[in-house]
């Protein structure tokens, strides 16, 4: 029987979804759809039986027979070449998983084949793949990902794999630690840069940007911060999309919600930047990751990927 399906699964900071896909036609089956709620600092007896629970869900709409294998698109730090959390206390997040085997302990619960292939990639770079096999950079010979939210997350590709080692792109093949100002990039290009300078300038904190979003649309103090971030992000992107020559620009993660905020000042830098390029908001959002993890199994894709997971 022919192993022409793959689940793609994406791990978020408070969630899991998992879905099928026909990894022949780049297709997916969104009934099969499944998203369960983790308690990030849950044990690691709990967090696994979360995401063994989404992941069982559409393995249950297939003979397992036509199963090529799970992929995974996972927050770093991670080894991504044999399947091993490296998440800690000061990421903040799964940190019980420190140094366990994902891979080897969800087929003992799954109850899988031990065969059966379970492969890993950072959660950014899934995004990247998935945009470009079925998103929004599909069709160009060169793309940039971003996804901004709790961190600055990026990727570089071209002909639909990721770059991550060349003199025309940052060292591995993202932006989160380029120097910026005061500290890195990801300092600046986050969640938490907004909460933390609209704190410094008013004393109020809010936990997330949603808030801020709000007030900016009436508070001149909040709608600066988005102008500042917009205008900022453009200036740090302009000179690697000139030496990169990419064609496309897709953005996705959690603050694409404000992009009527952001985005003017930001198309603005690229502008005057003399920067011509898409630039594209994600349709696909967490499905981008799916894809992307799922095509993982794709036999033509990972004979190609296969080696830059090792030094991922």
């Amino acid at each position: 029987m022919e192993k022409k399906f793959a689940v793609g699964v994406d791990v978020g900071g408070s969630h899991i979804s998992a879905v099928l896909l026909d990894i022949h036609r780049g297709t997916l089956l969104p009934e099969t759809l499944s998203t369960r709620n983790v308690n990030k600092h849950g044990s690691a007896d709990e967090i696994f039986n979360d995401w063994m629970m989404a992941i069982k869900q559409p393995l249950t709409s297939l003979d397992t027979r036509q199963l090529a294998g799970i992929g995974f698109a996972m927050p770093g730090p991670f080894d991504y070449a044999n399947g091993i959390s490296l998440l800690d206390a000061q990421v903040d997040k799964y940190e019980s998983l420190y140094k366990i085997n994902v891979g080897s302990r969800l087929k003992e619960m799954l109850q899988i084949d031990p065969s059966t292939p379970f492969r890993f990639i950072n959660d950014a770079t899934a995004f990247a793949i998935g945009e470009a096999w079925i998103g929004k950079s599909a069709g160009y010979d060169r793309s940039i990902a971003l996804t901004l939210g709790t961190g600055f997350g990026s990727a570089f590709i071209e002909n639909g794999v990721p770059l991550i080692e060349r003199d025309d792109i940052p060292k591995w093949g993202n932006f989160w630690h380029i120097p910026y100002k005061q500290g890195k990039a990801d300092d600046y290009f986050s969640t938490r840069w907004f909460t933390g300078r609209y704190a410094e300038l008013t004393g109020k904190s809010f936990k997330g940007v949603k808030e801020i979003a709000d007030l900016a649309r009436e508070e001149k103090m909040a709608k600066s911060l988005f102008d500042e971030f917009g205008s900022g992000l453009g200036m740090f992107l302009a000179p690697w999309i000139k030496k990169y020559e990419a064609g496309c620009l897709v953005i996705g993660g959690n603050l694409t919600g404000a992009m009527d905020l952001f985005g003017p000042p930001f198309f603005a830098s690229l502008h005057d930047q003399k920067i011509q390029l898409e630039v594209a908001v994600s349709e696909l959002m967490e499905t981008a990751a799916l894809a992307g993890s799922a095509r993982l199994l794709e036999p033509g894709f990972w004979q190609k990927i296969e080696p830059l997971i090792l030094k991922m």
